[in-house]
């Protein structure tokens, strides 16, 4: 009788060892399978100063809709910095420029302008952000080789046409009464900005880069500068 009590508890406690052993391996199989089958979409940069230029000091990280300070750094202003806060309101690509402005600057020059077209392969995309002058004295401020639009960790600055395209925006938006830092705003002043870019068709931004120097990258070497992961 005590060898046959002996026998069974020795069957009980490998049987729950076994199902133990099967509850673990159903776990395992199914966390792997989650793993693999559930979609990724990622909506930030794979690292964190992805769209950064290699070597920048990455001073800030925010997303679209949250705000940002910049002391902008210069030799001539070391000591009366200009700084601004910077909100960045909407990224539109694979659209025409916006109609209204271009008519505005076909009749500023007197004369029918051709349809603004992107280059070969390319698309346009308008950053539209919101400038407000917290420094203490009336300061200019543009996109201008001071904004990057990344895909990635590859980075695009404005070309001299889309510059000119980016005037456009602001010389439309001052006759509307919402002057920007393009044409100089004094502290406690705010209005828009908008930077134009070109990247290649059916690619998508996933960060900008702004710059706390005067320029991306000075006689001093790359400026550090604020990441603003989009949307």
């Amino acid at each position: 009788m005590d060898k046959r009590l002996k026998v069974s508890s020795r069957t009980v406690a490998a049987a729950v060892m076994l199902v133990l052993m099967a509850a673990c391996s159903d776990n395992s199989d199914q966390a792997s399978v989650n793993g693999t089958t559930v979609p990724s979409t990622p909506t930030a940069p794979s690292t964190p100063t992805e769209g950064a230029p290699p070597g920048a000091e990455v001073l800030g990280t925010v997303r679209t809709d949250e705000p940002l300070t910049v002391t902008v750094l210069a030799r001539d202003t070391a000591n009366d910095p200009e700084r601004w806060q910077f909100t960045v309101r909407s990224m539109t690509c694979g659209k025409p420029l916006d109609s209204a402005v271009m008519a505005y600057a076909a009749e500023s020059v007197g004369s029918p302008t051709p349809t603004p077209t992107p280059e070969a392969g390319k698309q346009f995309c308008v950053v539209a952000m919101d400038a407000l002058n917290v420094g203490k004295s009336e300061a200019v401020w543009n996109a201008d080789n001071t904004v990057s639009l990344n895909v990635g960790d590859t980075r695009y600055t404005q070309s001299q046409q889309d510059s000119a395209y980016a005037s456009d925006y602001a010389q439309y938006f001052s006759s509307k009464g919402q002057s920007g830092p393009t044409f100089g705003l004094n502290p406690g002043s705010r209005g828009p900005v908008h930077g134009v870019f070109q990247i290649p068709t059916g690619q998508q931004p996933t960060s900008i880069w702004i710059t706390s120097g005067t320029a991306i990258t000075t006689i001093d070497g790359v400026q550090p500068g604020y990441l603003v992961l989009l949307k």
